[in-house]
């Protein structure tokens, strides 16, 4: 089992062209798989970590509801933001400047062949992050993510998660709100659940800009040892 995972930091990039970049990682993998079971060519599978930060852009998962979105097209073009519908689980969501998105892709035949525990995984990933700021990050049944203020009137979505897996090969991942404008939430129920509030990490901690860097650095920490892995960073060349 191939234990190690690539590591790259795409910085600002367009959704859909990061998309495709994920498609072409989860094919290759998906491809080896294949061979070694034609074949039994015995050919180590790869994983990949990506790290990246999104223009303004709104996502409906696969089973999720379009009236989710509060806006027009005419709306969000003077947002400057953009909409797709893509192939992971889950309801729509935003992606946007200072929010910290990860995009594991594993071959979980290299770890745990479990949906739940994985994503449960990266739940207790961001927890334990927001830990080391004071914060009591949670989760929140039947909703996946990460929540601060379960079970009050104040509970608040601070990372959304969605996930498509495929011969055990996950894509998508999560977003987490470090420094968000979460004016960009107002025009969209997010993840489809009502009546519940969103946040994020600089307005939790009463900062103008938490370092981003630092974030990662520790998301990264705590992905290394839930998953007992070996984090292999590599040059940037998308």
């Amino acid at each position: 089992m191939n234990k190690k995972v690539a590591l790259q930091d795409l910085g600002f990039k367009d959704y859909k062209e990061t998309w495709d970049y994920q498609e072409a990682l989860f094919k290759n993998i998906v491809d080896t798989k294949v061979r070694n079971r034609r074949e039994d060519a015995g050919l180590e599978t790869p994983n990949h970590f990506l790290f990246v930060e999104h223009p303004h852009v709104y996502t409906l998962g696969k089973s999720g509801d379009i009236n989710n979105l509060l806006v027009d097209e005419k709306k969000l073009a003077e947002k400057g933001a953009t909409f797709y519908k893509i192939n992971r689980g889950g309801d729509i969501t935003y992606h946007g400047p200072g929010q910290v998105v990860g995009y594991p892709i594993l071959d979980l035949d290299n770890f745990f062949t479990d949906i739940h525990k994985y994503l449960r995984f990266l739940e207790e990933m961001v927890i334990l992050t927001l830990a080391e700021y004071d914060l009591k990050g949670q989760r929140s049944e039947g909703e996946t993510g990460v929540w601060l203020d379960v079970g009050t009137p104040f509970a608040r979505k601070i990372c959304a998660m969605g996930v498509r897996a495929s011969r055990w090969v996950t894509m998508h991942g999560f977003a987490l709100n470090v420094n968000t404008d979460l004016g960009y939430f107002d025009m969209m129920i997010p993840c489809g659940i009502k009546d519940k509030a969103v946040t994020s990490l600089n307005v939790e901690l009463g900062q103008k800009e938490v370092n981003i860097e630092e974030v990662k650095e520790k998301l990264l920490k705590h992905f290394t040892v839930l998953f007992e892995a070996e984090i292999i960073k590599e040059r940037v060349d998308v």
